[in-house]
């Protein structure tokens, strides 16, 4: 039967299950990745399991995120992970090698790869065929100690692209189109799968760009097929060797075919404060821009700045602009340094900010109140900048460069009339500079014993959950709306420092929801856990988009919830409240969420009977006397898990 590129390489993965649409299957993971924002953690369960080394073909550890050190913690936690990775067999990239997934791709990501990563941006490397997907720490630990991932079977999606995008519009503006088709909502359980003769105009750069933000439709992955663009960009990796051709059968058969002509593209943005509040520049024309930041995991390849130095050669930035511009990698500010497009990204203003994920996970450069920051990332979450009522819209690095020089959102394809600027032409480089010396390597397995793990008081071994009580009885702590993010569950930017220790972050569980002089949400928890009363949060819509953190079922779960109730929930975020023992619930009839509210006592009274046989329960609103119906999407598997409370028990015991 004609496979799907999806489908060929889940095959060839397949550990258990079958593969039919919609049931659970075990897959065999060949690599992962971690970083530090979240890889201490995951680095800590590994450890708790026992094992002491890594079983997959290659793991390896990136410091790309928590890199500002105001006070010790985020240097205790580089320390720990150098240590830890040299003694499990992990390779490690150093602080200033550069952001996880454009290093990833540039040197170890392979055609018909398997790969998860705590972080949801791993899909990335499915712009060069591997099939990458984010996942908890839990899970990548798990991976790591040579167990499946589990994943459903999925339906894909086939994106056709046809032609070849004009000048100005670049690979941002396609994956903007293919979020204004398919939204941020509603795509759990699938893969999009690129095909069609658009391919070969777009390079590996441009298709992780596309793979990268693919994460916002919340789909399990997205993925290119392996061509010649392919082997050119690992041949000037000097990974040759690395390629396979790998494409879907002439013949395959999607579940729905979105047809794109990339000819007729035009340059887009994600206007505040979602990633699919897609629209055309050119509506947005003369609104006045403070702050440019170009860069972070989506658009900071080698092309992508290359471009946006070539516009601004020669000129100045608008005096009301703000220009800071992270390169991707070590090996792309190597190379604009040498062909001297760096002294032209700072004589035209431009501040070079470092080789971090930075303002994108929002660490520093937040933007002024009700300033308009234009951006080439992959999130606009409300207040994910460090600034509560922020206006960020995402746009391509020509978008970008545009208004770095006007002062407003221009239109990039207007810069040959107004400023006299031709389109950049980019040729790819057929070989680059190889300088590895910033990734270590790890020790031998007869070397590993003699090596010191660094543990500072700054890093607290996590706590394990409990069993899932027989009868469950909670208070709604939080009654909250549709997209809640795992960032409005546990804020990034300043509090990330505080990830190695669960009792200090879950202090600032849901703090966008706590309001001043109020007791917040995690007092409320732990005033309802010492009255034996569990907690209970009830959501709307796409409940935890975003992020892999699973600090967001972490956390909850140290505060003593038990219970989310949601009209749906994402895949990551669900797959780790399963993962911490906090059961993921489905209302039955969505209209019941309208009829709670915050400090509404529920009940369930089968609440272990139900985890263990059934797919629906019923919960008893005491405060208001109604009773309503909850589903449990639950695998056999799933049910195991919280029974034995949480994946860590679960095994350890097997």
């Amino acid at each position: 039967m004609p496979d799907t590129l999806t489908y060929k390489i889940l095959h060839k993965h397949l550990i258990e299950g079958t593969l039919q649409t919609g049931s659970e299957i075990g897959i065999k993971i060949d690599q992962t990745l971690t970083q530090d924002a979240t890889g201490t953690t995951a680095m800590l369960l590994f450890e708790s399991m026992g094992l002491d080394r890594v079983r997959t073909e290659l793991s390896v550890s990136y410091v790309d995120h928590n890199m500002a050190q105001f006070g010790p913690e985020n240097h205790n936690d580089h320390l720990y992970l150098q240590s830890i990775t040299q003694k499990v067999g992990i390779y490690h990239s150093r602080p200033g090698n550069g952001i996880c997934h454009q290093v990833h791709l540039e040197r170890f990501a392979k055609p018909a790869a398997t790969l998860i990563g705590s972080d949801s941006h791993t899909p990335t490397a499915g712009g060069i065929g591997a099939l990458a997907m984010g996942a908890g720490g839990l899970d990548v630990a798990v991976a790591m100690g040579g167990g499946p991932f589990y994943i459903t079977a999925p339906k894909v999606i086939g994106i056709n692209l046809t032609g070849k995008l004009p000048a100005w519009v670049s690979a941002k503006d396609v994956i903007l189109k293919v979020l204004s088709i398919l939204s941020t909502r509603g795509n759990v359980g699938c893969v999009a799968e690129y095909f069609g003769p658009g391919l070969q105009y777009l390079n590996v750069p441009a298709r992780a760009t596309i793979t990268n933000m693919g994460a916002e439709l919340g789909v399990t992955t997205s993925v290119f097929p392996s061509d010649q663009q392919t082997k050119a960009f690992l041949t000037a990796q000097g990974r040759a060797d690395d390629y396979q051709p790998l494409a879907a059968d002439p013949d395959a058969s999607y579940d729905r075919v979105i047809d794109i002509d990339l000819t007729k593209l035009t340059p887009l943005a994600a206007a505040p404060s979602s990633p699919d509040n897609i629209v055309a520049i050119s509506e947005l024309a003369d609104t006045n821009v403070h702050q440019v930041l170009i860069g972070s995991c989506t658009n900071s390849s080698y092309r992508d700045l290359m471009t946006v130095a070539s516009i601004l050669k020669g000129r100045t930035v608008h005096p009301q602009v703000e220009l800071g511009i992270a390169p991707g990698s070590r090996q792309v500010i190597n190379l604009l340094a040498a062909n001297g497009a760096l002294a032209d990204l700072v004589s035209s203003g431009a501040r070079i900010l470092e080789s971090s994920c930075g303002p994108c996970i929002g660490q520093g450069q937040s933007p002024g109140q009700n300033k308009v920051s234009l951006r080439t990332f992959n999130r606009n979450f409300k207040g994910r900048t460090g600034t509560p009522e922020d206006q960020v819209y995402l746009v391509s690095p020509e978008t970008a460069a545009a208004a770095a020089l006007t002062g407003k959102i221009t239109d990039p394809r207007m810069l040959t009339g107004i400023l006299n600027i031709p389109y950049p032409q980019i040729e790819d480089l057929t070989t680059v500079p190889i300088d590895d010396n910033m990734i270590q390597t790890p020790a031998s397995p007869e070397d590993a014993p003699n090596i010191q793990v660094v543990r500072a008081p700054t890093i607290v071994t996590p706590p394990a959950a409990e069993q899932p009580p027989v009868e469950l009885t909670g208070t709604v702590l939080l009654h909250c709306g549709d997209k809640i993010t795992t960032d409005h569950i546990m804020p990034a930017g300043a509090f990330l420092k505080l990830r190695s220790n669960v009792p200090e972050y879950a202090k600032v569980v849901f703090n966008c929801f706590n309001e001043p002089n109020q007791p917040t949400f995690a007092d409320r928890a732990l005033a309802a856990k010492a009255e034996n009363k569990h907690g209970i949060i009830v959501a709307g819509d796409s409940y935890g988009q975003g992020s892999s953190r699973e600090h967001a079922a972490l956390c909850p779960m140290y505060l003593g919830i038990k219970l989310v109730i949601a009209k749906t929930i994402e895949r990551i975020h669900c797959a780790n409240l399963i993962n911490f023992a906090i059961v993921p619930a489905i209302f039955q009839n969505p209209a019941d969420y309208d009829r709670i509210e915050q400090n509404d006592l529920l009940s369930v009274p089968n609440f272990r009977a139900a985890l263990e046989s059934s797919d629906t329960f019923t919960v008893t609103n005491k405060t208001k006397n109604f009773d309503f119906t909850c589903k449990l999407n639950l695998s056999p598997r799933d049910r195991a898990i919280l029974l034995a409370a949480g994946k860590l028990n679960y095994t350890k015991s097997h």
